[in-house]
């Protein structure tokens, strides 16, 4: 019991720490929970079901034949119109146009110390690049710009999509301190301006993206979700907060973003070399297949070395343009993952309550049989959460229960080892010196069977005593270690026939022998192995008389008694010694029996209990009925014939 408790206060203990490592959610659990799921797209990646987006990349080979970056925006409008009429739904830029074309006329005239009369001139004929690139992206009607955030602030922050709230939302966003926008003109093109960010993570592997961020009290919506709400036809995005966080982000009544409580959307990432993708001197040349573009969104970004921006993803390093098809992709699939605000609580009850069972089953198993338990457990836990992460792409983290559950086994399996190897050295002390080998081994395999915490059973029990004994010590006066040797002799041949008959030697009393049938191991034939060994004591004792006469020594005479009854049998020590014995009315009785013997005349005395079902084995032989002490009423005995 105090072992038990031990372990339930153990378990309420590890339960609060527990409890208060998941609440504080420190950057190490964080990564470890992040990098299990990792692992789950890793194995299966989501499968890319819809031709929905294609990526173009500006490769470095780009660069060779239309020049360095940047290029100029007439190069840009005509990579866009080229999109366009292969009939794209949307184009996404992950490039930042913040500032004019350096290549334009207009912006070198301004550069140029000149009237204003001749640069108005000069300027009615040179090439105006960002008014051609503004002017093709708003006949498109299907360009998205990017937004960047900053650090710093003070910088005037642009016109966006209307952003309506129901609750408090903005203390649920990330907050950063400015943004960085397109140029004027070409923000007066696009159709839909987001935001492009990634949310932070420990070990800057991208995983989630925010689809609304705060910045000076606005919200701003990434382009991610601008793509959503101008699929949609929308012209306003609506967050729902609640006192958890973000609820929802809706685009319409029907449509909107799954998302955790900071509104940012888990990435379900497939193989990216599954993806269609294409340089940009691959459709300026108009040398690619339309049907790779046509109802497909397009994702426009760098991919040459020194302008690339490459972010770790549980795929390796992706370049961002590649991250925000992912997250598109995610959305049109509609192969979303989820991770329900209650998960947290939810694993910690369930890692409390299966940490208690665990401590309550360990101890109750072998070790042996603990491996497979354990495998079973965290194996059926970590299999469970990969199933509801392929079919409903639920987000649960086995990570923390399997280490939690390995930890409970270590510490469990490693007191239990320490218990049942004590224990199998007792076993060993107790008995092998007063059971068959074989048994001895039998009980080291299986503890159990000695049902240490006492048990009643119905047993044989045989007491055997040197009759005469104080006229023997009397010819050993002045020679002790003489005398010790003798009884040695008898003891030996006596308890070398209890052994071979099944039975065990529970204690020697000087000169006498107590021994008992069915325990530890149970034998269903106690009755008759406790007479047959009797029987066998007799020859075994004239044998020894033989050799004993014939030294010189006094001849040994004995009497047994024999009963059977209810007993209650088990460790009779202490936590610190261990005693396998047993105790009860009926033992009593066979040490009656035996004292009985000499009164009676008869060398082994027989209870009647004994006699019971065996009666047809032996030839049984009526004695009397006695009285012994302790008892008052009348006790048929019975002996062997000769």
């Amino acid at each position: 019991m105090n072992k038990f408790l031990t372990s339930i206060w153990m378990v309420i203990v590890v339960a609060a720490v527990l409890l208060g490592v998941r609440i504080d959610n420190s950057d190490t659990i964080k990564t470890l929970r992040y990098k299990t799921w990792d692992t789950f797209q890793t194995i299966h990646p989501r499968e890319i079901l819809s031709d929905s987006v294609t990526v173009v990349n500006i490769t470095e080979k780009d660069l060779k034949t239309y020049g360095q970056w940047p290029w100029p925006r007439h190069i840009m409008a005509m990579l866009h119109a080229r999109i366009g009429d292969a009939g794209a739904l949307l184009v996404n830029y992950n490039i930042l146009f913040a500032e004019p074309d350096r290549m334009s006329g207009v912006e070198y005239l301004k550069s140029m110390p000149m009237t204003n009369e001749l640069r108005e001139q000069l300027g009615n004929v040179l090439l105006d690049t960002d008014a051609i690139f503004s002017t093709v992206l708003k006949d498109s009607n299907r360009a998205v710009l990017m937004m960047s955030v900053k650090n710093d602030k003070g910088v005037s922050l642009p016109s966006t999509t209307q952003i309506i709230e129901k609750g408090d939302a903005k203390p649920w966003l990330y907050e950063f301190g400015g943004i960085v926008s397109p140029t004027q003109r070409l923000s007066a093109g696009a159709t839909g301006m987001g935001v492009n960010v990634t949310s932070p993570e420990p070990d800057a592997v991208v995983r989630k993206m925010p689809v609304l961020i705060r910045i000076n009290g606005k919200i701003y919506p990434s382009m991610i979700l601008e793509n959503v709400r101008i699929l949609n036809g929308s012209k306003r995005i609506k967050v729902i907060a609640k006192d958890y966080g973000i609820d929802e982000v809706l685009v319409s009544k029907k449509a909107g973003i799954p998302v955790n409580h900071n509104a940012e959307m888990y990435i379900n990432y497939a193989d990216p070399s599954n993806y269609i993708q294409m340089s940009a001197s691959e459709v300026l040349s108009n040398k690619f297949n339309e049907n790779k573009i046509k109802g497909r969104i397009v994702v426009v970004g760098m991919d040459a070395a020194g302008l690339s921006v490459l972010k770790y993803t549980p795929h390796g390093l992706t370049t961002d343009q590649m991250i925000t098809a992912q997250a598109l992709d995610t959305l049109l699939t509609g192969k979303h993952l989820l991770r329900i605000p209650q998960a947290d609580t939810y694993e910690i009850i369930f890692i409390g309550m299966l940490g208690l069972l665990m401590i309550i089953l360990i101890p109750r198993v072998s070790v042996l049989f603990s491996v497979p338990l354990l495998l079973f457990v965290t194996g059926g836990i970590s299999y469970a959460s990969f199933m509801a992460y392929t079919n409903k792409g639920f987000l649960i983290d086995p990570s923390f229960a399997v280490l939690y559950i390995f930890l409970i086994w270590s510490h469990s399996t490693y007191n239990n080892f320490a218990t049942q190897s004590r224990l199998r050295k007792q076993i060993k002390k107790q008995f092998e010196h007063y059971l068959d080998p074989g048994m001895v081994k039998k009980l080291q395999k299986d503890p159990s069977l000695l049902k240490l915490g006492g048990e009643t059973r119905n047993m044989t029990f045989l007491f055997c005593d040197i009759r005469g004994f104080t006229p023997i010590s009397e010819k050993y006066k002045g020679n002790p270690a003489g005398l010790t040797k003798l009884i040695n002799r008898f003891l030996t041949r006596m308890t070398d026939v209890i052994i071979a008959n099944g039975g065990t030697i529970d204690k020697f009393m000087g000169d006498c022998i107590m021994a008992f049938w069915n325990a530890p191991i149970e034998n269903k034939k106690h009755r008759q192995l406790a007479v047959k060994s009797a029987l066998e004591m007799t020859v075994a004792l004239a044998e020894l008389n033989m050799h004993l006469q014939a030294e010189g020594l006094p001849k040994i005479n004995i009497g047994i008694g024999i009963n059977t009854g209810d007993a209650l049998v088990g460790n009779m020590g202490s936590e610190q010694r261990f005693d396998y014995s047993v105790i009860g009315d009926a033992v009593n009785l066979a040490s009656r029996l035996e004292s009985s013997s000499k009164t009676l005349g008869k060398t082994i005395v027989i209870g009647e209990e004994t006699r019971h079902t065996i009666e047809t084995v032996y030839p049984f032989e009526y004695i009397d009925s006695i009285t012994v002490k302790g008892k008052t009423e009348e006790i048929k005995v019975y002996t062997i014939q000769d």
